[in-house]
This record gives C-alpha cells, sequence and structure tokens, in this order.
C-alpha cells in the first residue's frame, strides 16, 4: 500500500506543478519583470536545504530580498527584515515567491505537501528525534506552512511535522492544500 501511495503523490505532484506553471505564466512573468526593474541581481534566490534522507538541494523562490542578502544580516528572514524589497514584500505576502519551487517538485527534491525543508545550517544541528523529519519529502506546503508557518520556530514546526506526518495520507495532504490557500489569503503567520 505505501509505494502506491508513493506513485499517487508522484504522479499528483507532477500534474499540480505543470498546471500550476500553465495558470500562473503571467504571474510568474511579471514578477520576474518586477524583480528586475527594482533591483540587481538574479530573479530566482536558490538556497541550500535539507530534504529526504537527509540530501542537500537547492530550493528555488523568487527573490524577495536585495541581491547581497545574506551578507547583510542573518541567514533567515527576521519581522520587518530592512533586506526585503518592495517587491518582495508583495510576494511574500501572496506566496507567490514559493511558486518556483515547482521546480524541485518536478525534480523529484520535493512534494507539494510534506514538511518544510530547513536550511542546512539548522539541521546540521538536529537530534536524532528531529532526524527523523528525512523520513519524509519537504513540501511546498504543510502542516506547519498552515499551522503558524514563519511564527514557529525551527525546534516546533519539526516537532509538530514528525508527528503529524507519521500519520499522513493522501486525504490529509488534500486538507492541507485546501487550508493553503486560506493561510494565504489571511497571510496567517507570514512575516
Amino acid at each position: 500500500m505505501k509505494k502506491k501511495r508513493i506513485i499517487i503523490k508522484r504522479f499528483t505532484d507532477i500534474l499540480i506543478s505543470i498546471l500550476t506553471i500553465i495558470v500562473t505564466s503571467p504571474i510568474l512573468i511579471i514578477a520576474a519583470i518586477a524583480i528586475k526593474l527594482e533591483s540587481r541581481g538574479p530573479v530566482l534566490f536558490k538556497h541550500e536545504r535539507t530534504g529526504y534522507n537527509g540530501q542537500k538541494f537547492l530550493m528555488y523562490k523568487f527573490r524577495g530580498m536585495v541581491h547581497n542578502a545574506l551578507e547583510l544580516g542573518p541567514e533567515l528572514t527576521q519581522v520587518n527584515d530592512p533586506r526585503i524589497t518592495k517587491v518582495g514584500r508583495i510576494l511574500r505576502r501572496t506566496s507567490i515567491d514559493e511558486i518556483p519551487q515547482v521546480i524541485n517538485v518536478l525534480k523529484g527534491e520535493m512534494s507539494i505537501v510534506g514538511p518544510r525543508p530547513e536550511i542546512t545550517s539548522i539541521t546540521s544541528r538536529y537530534d536524532e528525534e528531529q532526524r527523523r523529519i528525512f523520513e519524509f519529502i519537504p513540501g511546498i506546503t504543510g502542516y506547519s506552512q498552515i499551522n503558524g508557518r514563519q511564527r514557529l520556530t525551527p525546534e516546533q514546526r519539526v516537532k509538530m511535522e514528525v508527528e503529524y506526518y507519521s500519520k499522513a495520507n493522501i486525504f490529509t495532504d488534500f486538507i492541507i492544500l485546501l487550508k493553503t490557500f486560506e493561510a494565504i489569503a489571511t497571510n496567517h503567520g507570514n512575516l
């Protein structure tokens, strides 16, 4: 049964990713142009994350900060972070900055629904219990995304997600996907 679930989930991930690219392509083009017009630097921000089985990968997002943000401040975004650009604030508020992660989904590094992939400087300090998160393919959206988002500490997030994804199924993935739209609309938990 587990193998069947994995095949269905992968097929669903690919289908949703392709549909997302098609449906949002005008938004993606506008976002890319706006980023380039506002500040120099690449349109996409690639950041190393830890994924399934502890494998490192580069996660894609639209760049919402000044081009040298990591040189100017901490690795994690702070509340009222001055490095966030005007366009970046809009992209983050609407979660449009997350759409390029469908590339990671198509590559098999992420899923549409799963635990949030954390930065490697944090995952390198995980204890044995926290490392259980690597048993699950990380997702663009997930349980912590609809239950606190960036207001959760990495420790709270990983504990919550290990417990949740140990029991998750396709139906719970569907519920999370639906609740994601509410979280985006209300901006609850976003920085």
